[in-house]
């Protein structure tokens, strides 16, 4: 028997998932996603990388600017989906909704649950330097990312992770594990374990401070930063009054006796608190990304300055 299936996501992480389902042998008998928005003071129109994909396949799209109300809660109801799929989507889901009999409401969340709760989970394991993260299925309940884990997959995290590459992995991982989700709620075998209380940590939201360079970290700690932030907000420090985003870099490791935020050599190896780091890819403001190596030669990095 093909589920009946809604699915709910917004960003290109979601993409992948939605794919799989509309390969798969259920039915997706609507999507939700953010309604399209006004770019550049208004003279375009921007829309979500599913409602992009949506239309592609011809399905039936809904872009509500709010759940919150009656139209939508009897919309729901009217056309009885079996499972509910909320992927990256954007807004909270009322209890109205949760509350309905004979829906499933099931997330993928991008951790370990519940390990980085909350709206930045992937960018946060990689600014930890956590080992391993992974993905979790979980049943939505009405506290943000506390319900009950179905299923997880674990991936392993190293120096080199960024948060591109690493988004990609997880989205094409659940790709295959919800099709696999949707095996055990078929035939009824789907287990749902409650979280440890105890062992919940949370993955606030990025905020625009947290993208600038502090020299005074340890250099490992920097560049697990700029490989969580890359590309947005993307981290950055000020050279002669201008703006420079810091693409991709690597932690030198070695001892010395200079200032936080000294340029070492040539190279655009710069001192921190603890080892040294090598910008290798950045971008001026207003400008498009550049190895370090061209940069240098329009800019005379003095060695010994302090940035």
């Amino acid at each position: 028997m093909a589920l009946k299936i809604i699915f709910m996501g917004t960003p290109e992480f979601a993409v992948p998932i939605l794919k799989s389902i509309h390969n798969s042998n259920n039915e997706i008998i609507e999507v939700y996603t953010q309604p399209p928005k006004k770019k550049n003071r208004g003279l375009k129109i921007s829309v979500s990388p599913i409602y992009s994909i949506a239309k592609e396949f011809n399905l039936n799209l809904r872009c509500p600017e709010t759940l919150n109300n009656e139209i939508e809660l009897q919309h729901l109801k009217k056309i009885k989906p079996n499972v509910v799929v909320v992927v990256a989507y954007g807004k909270i889901l009322p209890d109205e909704f949760l509350n309905i009999k004979g829906i499933t409401f099931i997330n993928i969340h991008a951790s370990l649950l519940p390990r980085w709760r909350g709206a930045a989970p992937i960018q946060r394991a990689i600014m930890n330097m956590d080992k391993e993260t992974g993905i979790s299925i979980m049943k939505i309940s009405s506290k943000l990312d506390t319900g009950p884990v179905m299923m997880k997959s674990k991936i392993s995290i190293d120096k080199t992770t960024t948060f591109i590459n690493l988004s990609s992995i997880m989205s094409k991982l659940s790709s295959s594990m919800i099709i696999e989700a949707f095996k055990l709620l078929k035939d009824g075998t789907a287990k749902f374990i409650p979280q440890n209380e105890e062992e919940a940590t949370y993955a606030n939201k990025i905020k625009k401070e947290e993208a600038k360079i502090n020299w005074k970290e340890d250099a490992k700690k920097l560049n697990a930063k700029i490989n969580a932030l890359n590309p947005n907000p993307g981290t950055w420090f000020e050279l002669k009054k201008f703006r420079v985003k810091i693409l991709k870099a690597r932690t030198i490791e070695k001892n010395h006796n200079c200032k936080p935020g000294e340029v070492l050599n040539k190279n655009f190896t710069i001192a921190c608190s603890r080892n040294a780091l090598q910008v290798i890819e950045l971008q001026k403001e207003g400008k498009k990304s550049m190895s370090a190596s061209e940069f240098l030669k329009g800019y005379n990095l003095e060695v010994g300055s302090i940035l």
